[in-house]
């Protein structure tokens, strides 16, 4: 193998001190390891070839014994420190083989300067024609008196090597045991823009494994998701998200075959604890996801139950297209699931990857997922919602009932749809049994407690979603649970955060609106309904709620107006009758309103058993026998009502 052998050398705008063992980038110095400047300098040293796998561990940890994972770690590390990504490559892992330096290198005469920091000399690479002979320094021969000394600091850390790693043997490790981490978005370094679903879904795949371990706390993705990208020092990350430990890495996608490279760190220390490099095929990614997220289990001591150690050694083949459609549907629920278009273009993602792959059961319950919201923001008859998204789910529990999605769902289609409190209850406790850090079932449970008006419980899981959820998602589950408790003060509050750090999202204004009229700021809940209207493109429940806080201000006209152009869309687009119910409310005509709260009742509208508890635009029935005798049919009495 041929050398490129210098004390100076340079790569695009890093330079490489070999003498005072520095990395310099525009002549900002860069932290490395003393192994890591070792590995980066033989690979410098042999640019454009391959260096194995063995070779650079002989060169490296010559009079250590490690496994190839340190070689990983020290190889990870260095990608980061170059700040590569999938628009810059500097180290290629070759498959089967080893690591190639992919930029050209040049070897620098210093002019003259033999010593000295790289800062200090002076350079004219451009124009050099310099041999390696020209900046080879002389051979130094070791004293024996200095090798004596080398061989002892040797021994000594040899000694203290193995005092570690039989410390950590015989288990007294508690104090290495990591009770929370955070995943940060995995890299796509793919070199294909188109494959960032593919890594999301990866990022996605592998908190949802880890959800499933019970004694360690994962946050959630959608608070992770923000760190996309980030600058952030990962101390800082994980002291915004409270958390011990951080998992970051890498995806490459070629072909039919897919790398990740993962690694932990102690967030406290900003220590590596463990880094990994898998390569598998495309089909296996859950198989993969499983297997990375078992090591990472295993790394920070966290004790898996029997049944969590079978549900994570459960995942099967997938067909790669249909694991790619599956990505993309998952994007689009998670990231945008207040807005229909959205909605629907993720229905079709999960349709795809079902007719790619029918035994794919978590295709089925994303199907599942978005039938239900289609109908919950009244895009389909609740009828036609229900049936498609049960359907869904039914399959999907078929193939698979240890996924706690399809427990979650199940929920939700007990309360809002089927009015079975108890079952509905079963359901989400099941899904936190089977993935205690799914975040949906917390915050879905949290809703459900505060609608059957169990404040303290509900409270108690607002709590609990804000750990593993510490960003928008369990933002909007306080607003809903301050919502269903009639708590208009916390309404506001948590409501104007909302619309402060997320401004386009209507339902934070429709919520603050709602607390600003039961608060009796009637010219504010009018501004923020308008606003609300105006984001969610006229959302018919938005529109009511205006209607309402006209009709509290006086302003009859503009109520009749709104009631009358919402009729006039009945005739080409689903309305739901409780929406038009609560605007004959607010006019004060009764008698119609119940007309269409039993219209509501009978094709068991999903408003009916979100708002009919919670809801002041109906404040001016509660005292009418009709709506007691409406609550009594649903099953909502003073038995249930604990």
């Amino acid at each position: 193998m041929s050398s490129l052998t210098s004390n100076l050398y340079a790569f695009g705008e890093f330079q490489v001190d070999e003498q005072n063992r520095l990395l310099h980038r525009g002549g900002e110095p860069i932290a490395l390891t003393p192994k890591a400047f070792e590995v980066l300098l033989l690979l410098i040293q042999h640019s454009g070839e391959v260096v194995s796998k063995d070779e650079l561990m002989q060169a490296v940890w010559r009079d250590s014994f490690v496994e190839e994972s340190n070689l990983t770690q020290t190889v990870f590390m260095l990608r980061k420190a170059l700040g590569e990504s999938s628009n810059q490559r500097y180290i290629l892992t070759v498959q089967g083989r080893g690591y190639r330096f992919a930029p050209e290198v040049k070897a620098v005469p210093a002019n003259g300067h033999t010593s000295g920091t790289l800062s200090r000399a002076v350079f004219d690479w451009e124009n050099s024609s310099a041999s390696v002979a020209d900046v080879l320094p002389a051979p130094r021969r070791m004293s024996a008196r200095t090798s004596i000394v080398v061989g002892i600091f040797t021994l000594v850390a040899i000694a203290v090597v193995v005092w570690l790693f039989s410390a950590l043997s015989r288990g007294g490790n508690a104090s290495f045991a990591l009770h929370s981490v955070a995943v940060l978005p995995l890299d796509n370094f793919s070199g294909d823009p188109s494959q960032e679903f593919f890594v999301d879904g990866m990022t996605d795949e592998l908190i949802t494994d880890l959800a499933k371990v019970s004694s360690l706390r994962v946050i959630s993705r959608t608070s992770v998701m923000r760190y996309k990208g980030t600058k952030k020092a990962l101390p800082e990350i994980a002291r915004e998200l409270n958390v011990d430990g951080i998992v970051e890495g890498s995806v490459t996608r070629s072909g039919g075959r897919v790398r990740i490279t993962a690694q932990l760190i102690n967030a406290s220390t900003d220590k590596h604890l463990w880094a990994e490099t898998y390569d598998r095929d495309v089909g296996d990614v859950l198989k993969l996801q499983s297997e990375v997220a078992q090591v990472i289990a295993q790394q920070v001591r966290a004790q898996l139950t029997p049944q969590e150690q079978v549900r994570l050694r459960s995942a099967k083949p997938v067909d790669p297209e249909a694991y790619e459609a599956y990505s993309k549907g998952r994007y689009y629920f998670l990231n945008e699931f207040t807005k229909t278009d959205s909605l629907k273009l993720s229905k079709t993602y999960f349709e795809q990857a079902i007719q790619k792959d029918p035994g794919f059961a978590l295709g089925y319950a994303g199907l599942a997922d978005t039938y239900a919201w289609l109908g919950l923001f009244n895009a389909l008859p609740p009828q036609d919602a229900y049936r498609s998204a049960k359907e869904s789910v039914r399959k999907a529990q078929e193939l698979d009932d240890s996924l706690g999605e399809t427990h979650d769902i199940l929920g939700v289609l007990s309360w809002r749809f089927d009015w079975d409190w108890g079952a509905a209850e079963r359901e989400f406790s099941q899904a936190i049994t089977l993935a205690p850090g799914y975040s949906c079932a917390h915050e879905d449970r949290s809703n459900y407690l505060a609608f059957m008006g169990r404040r303290d419980e509900a409270l108690s899981e607002v709590m609990k979603s804000k750990e593993i959820d510490p960003g928008p998602g369990s933002s909007m589950t306080e607003i809903a649970t301050y919502y269903q408790l009639r708590d208009y003060k916390g309404l506001i509050e948590s409501s104007e955060r909302e619309v402060i750090s997320n401004p386009n999202e209507w339902t934070g204004y429709q919520n603050l609106a709602t607390g600003y009229e039961g608060s009796g700021k009637l010219p504010e809940a009018v501004a923020a309904f308008q606003k609300a209207v105006e984001i969610s493109n006229g959302n018919q429940d938005v529109i009511a709620g205006l209607a309402h806080a006209y009709a509290a201000m006086g302003n009859t006209a503009e109520t009749r107006k709104l009631l009358n152009n919402l009729h006039r869309q009945s005739a080409r687009i689903y309305m739901s009758p409780y929406v038009i119910a609560t605007i004959y409310a607010a006019l004060g005509d009764k008698d119609k309103a119940f007309e269409f709260l039993d219209k509501a009742y009978q094709e068991r509208s999903l408003n009916l058993s979100w708002h009919i508890m919670a809801d002041l635009r109906v404040d001016n029935l509660r005292s009418d026998r009709r709506l007691q005798e409406l609550l009594h049919k649903m099953g909502l009495n003073a038995a249930v009502l604990k």
